[in-house]
Parts: C-alpha cells; structure tokens; sequence
C-alpha cells in the first residue's frame, strides 16, 4: 500500500465519519449500501422536514457538510444512520431526509433536484408517491436505497399542474414509462 493510501485508510479508521465525508466529496457517493459496521451508538443529530439538520440543539449552517453527512446516510427498516466502513450512528428523521426543491417536469421525465443536491428522475426505480396525513396530501420521490425526499409545497403545486386526469379521475403524472397518481 503507498503512503498516500495508508494514511487515507488510517484517516478514516482515526477520523471516523468526518474522513468519511471528505473522502466521499473526492471520490463521488460512498458504497454505503455495502457497509454493516458495528453500531457505535446514537448521534444528537435531527432531520426535519422542512429540510434543516439540526445537531445539538443547533442548525447545521454549512450546506456542504449537510451534503456531505447525507452521502454517508443509510436507512435499515424503519432507522437511519451515518456510517463508515468501521462505525455506524443512530439520527433521528422526523419525516423524510431530503426535500424536493425543484422538478424539471418534461414530456417524458420528471427529474427532482434535492436540497442536498441529488437529481432523481422518478420512474420505475424512483417512484413518487402521495401519502394522506391529517387529511393533507404529502408527497414523496424515491431518491436512492431506501431513502425518500419530501416534495416541498411549490414543487408538488407545479407537479398537479402537470398532471393529466387518468380513467378513473386521478391526477397521473408520467416518467420513464411510469405513472404516478397524485392522490394517496
């Protein structure tokens, strides 16, 4: 192993998930999905549904350390985690752990932009999906491995917009081969 690869790999064993998150902003998205770490134990970190990661009581202000913590985010069933080859911590998730801020909304597709930056094109792979919750409609798009975005009021808006009534008098919308209704 270089020396390069051997601090790089004693950075992540020493630093945790702080060398995690920077070496997944180098190297793309972490494999994640491959990782079962040891539980490490419970991290006072919050995801809101208005999109905020709160830690400690304090918002995080640094949308670049969001978006990088969000690399590293795992769902198990009904838990979410930050993990690194070597350790795994419990979060908190109020709702979802992303919000859809935008849609590009084309004849074929309907591409999300996330609020830590992930572009989904929703279809099969990625559905979207619309949840009744004290008799309010709350949508979602399936963004990757297990883990949903929240599809934020003025994008759903535009989204019902777009949509066409199907047979049955649902709003459907389509994307890559798919329909969607926009009513849970």
């Amino acid at each position: 192993m270089t020396d390069t690869a051997d601090k790089t790999t004693r950075g992540v064993e020493t630093g945790g998930i702080a060398a995690a998150v920077r070496g997944a902003a180098r190297k793309g998205p972490p494999p994640v999905h491959l990782w079962n770490p040891p539980y490490c134990g419970e991290m006072d970190l919050e995801i809101r549904p208005d999109g905020s990661w709160i830690h400690d009581g304090t918002p995080i202000g640094r949308p670049a350390m969001v978006r990088l913590f969000a690399s590293v985010l795992k769902r198990e069933g009904d838990r979410f985690f930050l993990v690194t080859p070597v350790e795994k911590l419990g979060i908190r998730v109020i709702d979802a752990p992303f919000l859809a801020i935008d849609a590009d909304i084309g004849a074929d597709a309907i591409t999300f932009t996330t609020n830590v930056g992930d572009v989904v094109t929703a279809g099969p792979d990625n559905p979207i999906r619309v949840e009744q919750r004290d008799g309010a409609p709350r949508p979602y798009v399936h963004v990757r491995r297990g883990l949903d975005a929240l599809i934020d009021r003025k994008t759903f808006y535009r989204l019902v917009e777009a949509a066409e009534p199907g047979p049955d008098g649902q709003l459907l919308l389509r994307s890559q081969g798919a329909e969607f209704a926009l009513e849970g």
